[in-house]
């Protein structure tokens, strides 16, 4: 094959770019520019996750179907992770308090690491992130789903309302100011798996990067012991992110964690010509 012709034969496999070269700057954006679109994504987010209608009758049933569905499959193990989490009261305590808690500070932390020192990745890693998570607002509008803990008839526990925690939006005090039947797909595991990602591709120290390896991990664990949602959600989740980074990629051609990388202030990084031998 001709140099030509394999030229052309990648570009015909290269995903996007969808926009165009001015729309996709690869240094690091201005900082109150980007606290603007985070503030308004985030606001965006909330609104429409809360503003969605309770449709309790349709999301038990669909509830119902899914655990119906995981026990034919037999990888229905929410139940049994809840119950042996919910013996230990220090253990599922901390994992109430993580829930509720670490999804966001871990997100925002991860955010501001790649803006501070990963600014060549940070635009695309923020797009596949903001695009999963408006593609799992659409999961709450269009199919709403209750989570594992409402189904109490199948024996699983409220954790927080056990444990008198604050470790869930849709238990207690706080069940009014959200949406309750957004358990499709999960949010937590989008999040989660897109700071592990970030952490596992770009981070120089070891053991940061195992960190994002594991955090993914636990996080899934902990929805499942809360029973805050099913093992279809958390594939759902993580198909929802994948999602994300193919809508990025596509709107900018170019992977969100290539190789090559922007300086803090110089511009794309260009590697030194080597004249020939």
């Amino acid at each position: 094959m001709s140099t030509t012709a394999a030229t052309a034969g990648r570009a015909g496999r290269r995903l996007g770019p969808l926009l165009p070269a001015r729309l996709r700057p690869s240094g690091r954006p201005l900082l109150w520019l980007e606290l603007a679109f985070t503030a308004i994504g985030y606001w965006a987010y909330t609104l429409s996750r809360n503003a969605v209608p309770t449709h309790r009758g349709a999301a038990l049933h669909r509830a119902h179907e899914i655990f119906d569905t995981e026990r034919l499959l037999h990888i229905d193990i929410e139940r049994t992770v809840n119950h042996a989490a919910d013996h230990v009261t220090w253990l599922i305590v901390g994992m109430n308090y993580y829930y509720a808690t670490l999804h966001f500070i871990v997100t925002i932390g991860v955010l501001v690491w790649l803006y501070v020192r990963h600014p060549g990745h940070y635009r695309s890693a923020r797009t596949a992130l903001y695009a999963a998570t408006l593609l799992a607002l659409a999961g709450f509008v269009f199919f709403a789903l209750a989570p594992p803990r409402f189904l109490a008839g199948q024996g699983f526990i409220d954790t927080v309302v056990k444990h008198h925690t604050w470790g869930s939006w849709a238990s207690g005090d706080v069940a009014s100011l959200s949406n309750q039947y957004a358990a499709m797909p999960s949010v937590h595991i989008i999040w989660s798996a897109w700071s592990g990602v970030a952490l596992a591709f770009l981070a120089r120290r070891a053991w940061v990067r195992v960190l994002g390896v594991v955090y993914p991990l636990a996080t899934f664990t902990v929805i499942l012991a809360t029973a805050n949602h099913f093992v279809a959600d958390a594939v759902a989740g993580a198909l929802t992110l994948a999602a994300g980074f193919l809508v990025q990629r596509l709107l900018t051609g170019r992977p969100a964690y290539a190789r090559r990388e922007v300086g803090p202030a110089a511009g794309p990084a260009v590697r030194p010509v080597v004249p020939p031998a």
